[in-house]
């Protein structure tokens, strides 16, 4: 993929050997003055302290920087990992000319050690004196963990006349179930556009992407992703999240995002299928999300599908657990690609296990779910589970 580079956006990456394997880890992107950022964050509990700090920041000054660091999640670590969250930030600011305030920390990695803040004095002034602004290439890979490939998108839209530039990478293959937030995301625009406007479209769009990929059901600590907009395009600013202007915009952010997150669920560790999940006709959002979770998280779902097994019946038995009120079994009707496999509250009359084989052979599959009690119909993607989700979690400190 070709990445287009964002005016006012310069990323630098080094390996600061704070990853084991010695690969590139450490990223740092500088942001043109005047540039609005708009981020979401986690929602665990025991959410990192530069999750925790980014947040703080974000609230009382506009970012000039965002420092990312891979192999060490800093997460778990109380006073101590605040600290040294705070010690990233003003080192870079330092060799920035800004406050500390104006960095925005993130890391990915292991849960519960303090960072090695001497391996950060000697890599930030490297990573900022190999600034680029086509620097997305290697950054997207110095932010990886268990990842196998980079994950990266890139497109020029038309507005109105104006080119504007998206580009964006994300990180993510396992503790992948997020919740108003994704693994690590970062995505940048030259857009002229209100504070506000921004913070709809990313809400907006990491609602429908982010939060509807799961690979398998933990919500991690780390979670971060950020949107900023340098405004360096040649455009009037987009003030109006109801004119048509700001709906092109919305539409290309939410792509990317949805781009993104599907490529987290490619790269899910250990996945050998890339599953859809779709409920069609629910009462509600929740309703339809709750079903579509309790199928794509069901180990016995999972490990089925890594088999290329077509034991329907766990499905219909994740679907009967799922908790909806007053469900009519023999209302609903599940499919396995275009295959009805259920129908008037059991198997129906049609289905063959030739037919449901032929679909679970198959790379990507969908998996729908007919509630046929309502107007909302929602989508999740997940994966299966293999033999190698358990060794890759299994060795993941070693």
């Amino acid at each position: 993929m070709n990445l287009h580079p964002v005016a006012g956006i310069y990323l630098g990456t080094t390996a600061a050997k704070i990853k084991k394997n010695g690969n590139p880890d450490l990223v740092i992107i500088e942001l043109k003055e005047g540039s609005k950022t708009a981020a979401t964050f986690t929602t665990n509990a025991f959410c990192a302290a530069p999750v925790s700090l980014a947040k703080a920041n974000l609230v009382s000054t506009m970012p000039r920087a965002l420092v990312i660091n891979a192999g060490n999640a800093n997460a778990g670590t109380g006073e101590q990992g605040m600290m040294d969250a705070k010690a990233t930030c003003e080192l870079v600011a330092k060799e920035l000319g800004c406050s500390g305030e104006q960095v925005l920390p993130f890391s990915t990695g292991v849960i519960g050690e303090n960072l090695p803040m001497e391996k950060f004095e000697i890599g930030i002034p490297d990573a900022l004196a190999n600034l680029k602004i086509d620097g997305w290439k290697a950054a997207s890979t110095a932010i990886m963990t268990t990842d196998l490939v980079a994950k990266t998108f890139s497109k020029v839209i038309d507005i109105n006349g104006s080119k504007v530039t998206l580009t964006g990478m994300s990180k993510g293959s396992g503790m992948i179930h997020p919740n108003m937030a994704t693994m690590l995301g970062f995505a940048a625009t030259d857009a002229k556009i209100s504070q506000a406007c921004l913070e709809k479209a990313l809400k907006d769009a990491v609602n429908v992407s982010f939060n509807r990929i799961t690979v398998d059901g933990d919500t991690s600590t780390n979670d971060a992703c950020t949107l900023t907009a340098t405004g360096e395009a040649d455009m009037p600013e987009i003030s109006d999240s109801n004119s048509l202007d700001y709906q092109v915009f919305s539409e290309a952010v939410t792509e990317m995002m949805t781009d993104l997150a599907q490529k987290i669920v490619r790269d899910g560790e250990g996945a050998t299928k890339f599953v859809s999940v779709i409920v069609e006709e629910a009462k509600t959002e929740e309703e339809a999300l709750k079903v579509a979770h309790t199928v794509a998280l069901s180990p016995l779902v999972k490990t089925a599908l890594f088999a290329s097994d077509p034991n329907w019946g766990r499905i219909l038995a994740a679907v009967g657990r799922a908790g909806v009120e007053d469900l009519d079994i023999n209302a609903l009707e599940i499919y396995l690609g275009d295959v009805c496999i259920v129908r008037n509250g059991g198997r129906a009359e049609e289905y063959t296990e030739a037919q449901g084989q032929k679909v679970m052979d198959q790379t990507d599959i969908d998996i729908t779910i007919w509630l046929n009690r309502g107007p909302v119909n929602e989508t999740v993607w997940t994966t299966d589970f293999s033999y190698d989700y358990v060794k890759i979690n299994a060795e993941y400190r070693s």
